[in-house]
């Protein structure tokens, strides 16, 4: 009886903290997307493993400085195009741009 009360305290200590984890990827995006000039100036966005690719309306507007401090690797400029390493958010990041935009 102990081993399973253990369980149970357990398991609702993981699905909080998952709970919690989920939360904060979604501030990182909110956030993110904000650093990039907001949803009008992202024209399209696309990912390959780990880099996040997004052309953007007016790349002057993205605070690459604080892009990097969100967690960036890395960032490469291409005329109006960033490509920015994240690692593996990259594609969770496409679909929920994708899905804000429509």
């Amino acid at each position: 009886m102990k081993y399973i009360i253990i369980a149970i305290i357990f398991i609702i200590i993981l699905l909080a903290v998952l709970k919690s984890t989920k939360k904060d990827a979604r501030l990182e995006i909110n956030k993110l997307i904000e650093y990039l000039g907001g949803k009008d100036n992202i024209v399209t966005s696309d990912y390959s493993l780990s880099r996040f690719i997004v052309t953007l309306r007016d790349v002057e507007k993205a605070n690459k400085e604080a892009i990097q401090k969100l967690g960036a690797k890395g960032i490469v400029e291409i005329d109006n195009q960033l490509k920015i390493i994240l690692g593996n958010n990259s594609k969770q990041l496409k679909k929920y741009i994708d899905d804000m935009k429509r």
